[in-house]
């Protein structure tokens, strides 16, 4: 059942985010660049409105506005920077991401690490502009560190199985059932995403059992034979849970 996320007992919309969540990253694919970028967004549209579960897209920076302006589902940046407006050139201004329409952004994914210290100020900057922080971690221990800085979400991926194909809701669940169990001591507010290998609905169903509220998925969409197929199955294992 799709449900609201739960925040301090209270039933809240996190912008248009809500739970269980598909959530895309488009990376720097050139499948998922400029007008490739807009397709692949309006696919995932097709499938949330087909299905009624929320699909997210992380696009790169250039593509958010176009895709904000002709679509209705939820849109992350990939990254931004810890900064307030001024004289930083080449930094990505939280301010910037929020007026081009993005409603949350990832933080700390494996392909652009961060200091905790850097976390906690970029978590710190995306919650006043009014961006839902999702943090990426890579063991239990790092998002239960993660968990105490009080982001919106968690998605627990394993470096070394991110695009292979290999899932980590079988491969190593004892890393999503540990962090569920570590984040929820220190922060049972907090909604845990599972990624890393996911490319069928069966690991969709998997990350779920295993006590997540969602998916981060790149390659398996994004390098998808057919994307919206991919995104269905992904999307149809959701509704039949």
């Amino acid at each position: 059942m799709l449900k609201p996320i739960l925040w301090v007992g209270l039933v809240k919309k996190l912008n248009k985010v809500r739970t269980p969540i598909i959530l895309v990253n488009f990376k720097t694919y050139l499948e998922a660049t400029g007008k490739k970028a807009l397709g692949l967004a309006k696919t995932a549209e097709k499938v949330s409105l087909e299905t009624e579960v929320c699909v997210g897209i992380a696009p790169q920076f250039a593509d958010i506005a176009p895709i904000v302006r002709a679509t209705s589902i939820p849109v992350f940046a990939q990254h931004i920077d810890p900064i307030t407006p001024g004289s930083f050139t080449g930094h990505i201004l939280p301010e910037s991401v929020k007026e081009a329409g993005a409603v949350g952004t990832l933080i700390n994914h494996s392909e652009r690490r961060l200091k905790l210290a850097d976390i906690d100020a970029i978590i710190r900057r995306a919650s006043e502009v009014g961006l839902t922080p999702v943090v990426c971690s890579n063991n239990a221990a790092v998002s239960a560190a993660a968990a105490a800085l009080k982001p919106d979400m968690i998605a627990v991926e394993p470096p070394e199985l991110i695009g292979t194909g290999i899932p980590v809701s079988k491969a190593k669940p004892e890393v999503v059932t540990g962090t569920v169990e570590l984040v929820r001591r220190v922060n049972p507010q907090v909604v845990i995403l599972c990624g890393a290998g996911i490319t069928r609905g069966e690991d969709v169903a998997a990350a779920l059992q295993l006590g997540t509220e969602g998916v981060l998925v790149a390659s398996g969409i994004v390098k998808a034979k057919d994307p919206y197929k991919a995104l269905l199955e992904f999307a149809e294992a959701i509704t039949k849970k």
